[in-house]
């Protein structure tokens, strides 16, 4: 039994830049959360950045810091920011906690400082169990369902006090109902949150796109 349940993963390796490497098993049957998207690797590679060095000690911002990432999947970017030092919580649907369970598994030696977890969340739903607000929540191809962007933004409104930032990339789609989308998140958000986009040059040069984009969003005062 345990080699057949190893036979329905294939493994998708990501390289730190202090050399180590996150392991991501995949499934090779399953819904679009079985598999390591774009978005998801650019995010990660992003949370190594200079952006969040810290100038007076060389070190980085998120060694300490309560990471909430909504829709992980496999889990890699709460991975990263796990590694890098963040207590995370990862969250996702039911069917999708055996991967994320095994992808921590097989991670936890990357894991010195930092902590993960892997709990249910449905978008739309009670979020008293992740509060008080993180200091980050962190989302990576969350805009693609019609049915779930309203529920999606009413969660981002609960979960993020003021002095949240939500980090959110998306790969930006011009392909049947996919601008609608789009576009119906951000009309919905700016009603309580503002944005920025990060430039390309801030972001990892290797791992990034100009059809990827990231945000960092924030309540409005």
């Amino acid at each position: 039994m345990a080699a057949e349940n190893e036979s329905s993963y294939f493994v998708r390796e990501i390289e730190k830049n202090d050399g180590c490497v996150l392991k991501l098993k995949q499934c090779h049957k399953g819904d679009v959360g079985c598999v390591v998207w774009d978005a998801a690797i650019v995010l990660a590679k992003y949370l190594e950045t200079r952006s969040f060095k810290d100038p007076a000690t060389g070190g980085n911002r998120w060694a300490g810091q309560h990471v909430l990432e909504l829709g992980a999947g496999t889990g890699v970017v709460g991975l990263m920011a796990a590694s890098l030092g963040a207590h995370v919580t990862v969250t996702d649907l039911e069917d999708l906690q055996t991967l994320l369970q095994v992808n921590i598994e097989e991670n936890k030696g990357v894991i010195s400082c930092g902590s993960i977890t892997a709990k249910v969340l449905k978008w739309g739903e009670d979020v008293s169990d992740f509060l008080p607000p993180p200091d980050y929540v962190l989302m990576a191809d969350c805009i693609y369902y019609e049915q779930s962007v309203v529920p999606l933004v009413e969660s981002l409104k609960k979960l993020s006090g003021p002095s949240t930032c939500i980090i959110c990339c998306y790969e930006h789609r011009t392909v049947g109902i996919n601008p609608k989308v789009e576009a119906q998140f951000f009309e919905l958000l700016r009603k309580d949150f503002n944005w920025e986009a990060v430039p390309l040059e801030q972001q990892d040069p290797e791992f990034s796109s100009p059809d990827i984009r990231i945000l960092n969003i924030k309540r409005n005062i």
